[in-house]
């Protein structure tokens, strides 16, 4: 792929000096290692946009040798915006100045670690370009001592303040951003705060992990207003840049916890709400409340499962604010908070201690329904708007227990699907992976706790061995004993509903799978232990393997004259017989025009031993695709081996065991080895996209053979008849665009459902599960002849 992009650039290439040529190709499969595709059309097309901004070639050269950097520290995606800055302050200031923006940029994204802030880092410089030009190179070759003091909120007040100050002083200007003059280095102080959170990003990463055993997604985010708190957004949290450390009781607290603090509250949302709140009718007082309330019920959660969270927020709570609150009702609801949270403590009000005490005694029956929030809410705001005073929304919203979110996610449930699982939300996440040196990967192999839904990949394409010292044939590599597979893009697919006659848009979530690799030759033993039904195999084979072109002998309207029976004809009117018309012939090509799938179930229940037999459905239905694989490969017909299992609808499982431009080998046979049952069987969604693979073969004729031991069923479907019809109309779709589909069930109760779902005579019951092997060979010559 890197070799045809550049061919696409063959006049850039000619064009541009050889110094940039050999700069270029140095870098380039360094960049091809680390961006896509894709971002490699964007990373040339902005070397050649520098490329015509006449600024010399010291540029270009910049440009190409910090751009992998910065896309392998913030994604590939500001690849254009990086390239839009430079081309902005090309009319403001001089090609060194941009050679110097560019240089940095790697300092900046390894200071900030997200792509938001550097965006907002080089609207900054933007527009500093406009407003104080002359401070620009003075402030980009201290960069890197500012950004290890300041966020990126830190850094705008404290540029925009020397633009403002020495708009008309050039030298005190140039001072201020070199960071000489004594109001610089004052204001530097000021702004400087106490941890940054990408210092801390790793650690809370790992600290969430150690909780709930799963990763969550963190951003930062310039928290530039006073009313900022944190928020969650499409299941990333955001969390302010930069935190100070606070003082409780004489005590001082960290901003890492006050970091651990914020992001275990919005971790407990997601893990301990599985359902939407109503807004309807609500004021928004009303609706604070009620997240008040909320708040208090998934720490109760988070503390009954992890009980040193309560110190943490606790203390928090109880730190002591320099400036009286605002109205003296917010005071009151932040040791009412507290009381929630601590049933030792107790407040002034006997209303308040009295609705506490209710709290505690009813929250244990009620902590999974977040509609006991919503009750207890109301009810805590008609109490104070009967008796007590309501501030405004614009107060109620400074409560100043810092480490809590804004509670959108409790209200802006209508972009949040809460079907999924938690374990959905983080594995739906993009996820980058990267080619490296065996340098790089032994240097940085220390993510050990690192799961399927991490958000950064490795691999090396040289085999790294698990000890140095163990050098052995039978020694394993990295990735035999860690490595997985690459799991799909997300695929979804429409789904019937028979209550309502209608299909539900998007409603099934596939990821295609490789199946983990098992030994080839169990595959082998197999065949070996078949061997009587080999020969019936090979017959099956004889008859229907395509004799290629054949003579069709005995026509009255043929390509050519058959010379046989032209002189049988000639003989017959001498004789002064009626001579046979029919002396042409025609050559015919005699071919199969047949692509199959074999679509196995792969659910849990093929786990379990079938009656009358010692062999798990698991391993009669791999000595049957054994077979039925050899059989399709000696006839030459393409064909694929697919498997399916589902966790859900979020999460239906599609292994690909062998595909159809793949032959029966040891890699096809070593995943059919290897493949496992579990989970559920969502047939309808799997028989889709196995339509979906079939669909794109030439051929006409196309057949679904699916084998499975029981009905259609998941987790999350409590009505038996929904997958059952929902399969049934997947069956007719796929037979309305050509594709036959036939079942083979192992299910002996199957009779009540099979002939409704797959139709009179596309199915099979298998009696005697022990011939199973057998009959799927004779099974798919029938079909096939």
């Amino acid at each position: 792929m890197p070799k045809i992009i550049l061919e696409e650039y063959t006049e850039f290439l000619e064009k541009i000096t050889p110094e940039v040529k050999s700069v270029l190709d140095a870098t380039f499969q360094e960049a091809a290692r680390v961006i896509s595709p894709a971002g490699l059309k964007e990373y040339l097309d902005g070397a050649k946009a520098l490329c015509d901004l006449g600024r010399g070639n010291d540029l270009v050269i910049i440009y190409l040798e910090v751009m992998p950097q910065i896309a392998k520290e913030c994604g590939e995606d500001i690849i254009p915006d990086c390239v839009t800055a430079a081309m902005k302050a090309s009319s403001m200031t001089s090609g060194e100045v941009i050679g110097l923006l560019l240089s940095n940029l790697p300092v900046v994204a390894r200071h900030l670690g997200d792509a938001q802030l550097v965006r907002g880092y080089l609207t900054l410089i933007h527009q500093l370009a406009s407003t104080a030009a002359r401070g620009l190179r003075p402030m980009l070759l201290h960069i890197d001592e500012l950004l290890s003091k300041l966020t990126l909120s830190g850094l705008r007040r404290w540029a925009n303040f020397g633009a403002k100050a020495y708009r008309r002083d050039f030298n005190n200007l140039t001072a201020y951003f070199a960071l000489e003059s004594a109001d610089s280095r004052a204001m530097l102080e000021k702004e400087r705060r106490g941890v940054l959170f990408v210092r801390v990003q790793r650690k809370l990463n790992f600290y969430l992990r150690a909780l709930w055993g799963r990763d969550f997604f963190i951003r930062p985010t310039g928290a530039d207003y006073t009313d900022f708190r944190p928020y969650i957004e499409d299941r990333i949290f955001y969390v302010p840049d930069a935190l100070d450390d606070t003082t409780v009781d004489g005590m001082a607290i960290e901003g890492l916890e006050v970091y651990r603090a914020t992001v275990a509250h919005m971790a407990s949302h997601l893990m301990y709400t599985s359902q939407p709140m109503s807004a309807e009718q609500l004021s928004p007082a009303q609706m604070f409340f009620i997240g008040l309330l909320e708040d208090a019920r998934v720490e109760y959660k988070a503390v009954q499962a992890f009980p040193g969270l309560k110190k943490l927020w606790c203390s928090l709570m109880k730190l002591q604010h320099e400036e009286p609150a605002e109205h003296p009702t917010m005071a009151v609801l932040e040791n009412f908070a507290l009381q929630l949270l601590d049933d030792s403590v107790a407040g002034k009000d006997a209303q308040l201690n009295a609705f506490a005490k209710k709290f505690h005694a009813e929250i244990e029956a009620n902590q999974d329904d977040n509609h006991f929030a919503w009750l207890m809410g109301i009810e805590l705001y008609n109490l104070f708007a009967g008796k007590k005073a309501v501030p405004s929304l614009r107060i109620l919203e400074r409560y100043r227990i810092d480490y809590r979110d804004d509670n959108r996610i409790v209200w802006h449930y209508e972009d949040i699907n809460w079907d999924m699982g938690v374990e959905y939300m983080a594995a739906s996440q993009k996820q980058t992976r990267y080619k490296v040196s065996p340098l790089m990967m032994a240097h940085e192999v220390d993510c050990e706790l690192a799961g399927d839904d991490a958000q950064e990949i490795w691999t090396c394409t040289d085999l790294m061995r698990t000890y140095e010292d163990d050098l052995t044939d039978d020694a394993q590599s990295f990735n035999e004993t860690m490595g997985k597979e690459p799991i799909s893009d997300p695929f979804h697919y429409q789904e019937w509903d028979y209550q309502i006659q209608l299909h539900r848009p998007d409603w099934v979530t596939i990821y295609e799978r490789r199946a983990p690799k098992g030994n080839a030759e169990d595959i082998e033993d197999i065949l070996t232990e078949y061997k009587p039904i080999a020969h019936r195999i090979r017959q099956i084979i004889d008859l229907l393997t395509p004799a290629g072109v054949q003579r069709q002998r005995g026509m009255e309207d043929g390509d050519e004259v058959d010379i046989n029976a032209a002189i049988d004809a000639m003989i017959a009117i001498r004789m002064g017989e009626q001579p046979n018309p029919r002396i042409t012939m025609r050559n015919v090509l005699n071919t199969r025009d047949l692509s199959v799938v074999v679509l196995l179930d792969l659910s849990e229940s093929t786990n379990e031993t079938m009656a009358g037999s010692d062999k798990t459905v698991l391993q009669l239905t791999r000595e049957a695709a054994t077979l039925v694989a050899t059989a399709i490969e000696g006839i030459g017909d393409p064909f694929a081996l697919h498997g399916f299992a589902s966790d859900g609808r979020h999460d239906v499982q599609y292994f690909r065991l062998k595909d159809f431009n793949q032959h029966f080998d040891d890699e096809a046979k070593s995943r059919l080895a290897g493949m496992k049952g579990g989970l559920s069987t969502r047939m309808g969604a799997a028989l889709r996209h196995a339509g979906t693979h079939l669909h794109k073969q030439n051929e006409k004729r196309k057949l679904i053979l699916l084998v499975t031991d029981g009905e259609p069923a998941d987790i999350d479907e409590n009505d038996p008849q929904h997958l059952r019809f929902d399969t049934k109309k997947a069956v007719e779709e796929l037979y309305s665009t050509g594709v036959l589909t036939y079942c083979l069930t192992l299910d002996p109760n199957a009779d009540t459902y099979v002939k409704r779902i797959f139709g009179e005579n596309n199915y099979t019951v298998v009696d005697n599960v022990e011939k199973l092997p057998e009959q799927l060979p004779l099974l798919f010559a029938s079909l096939t002849a």
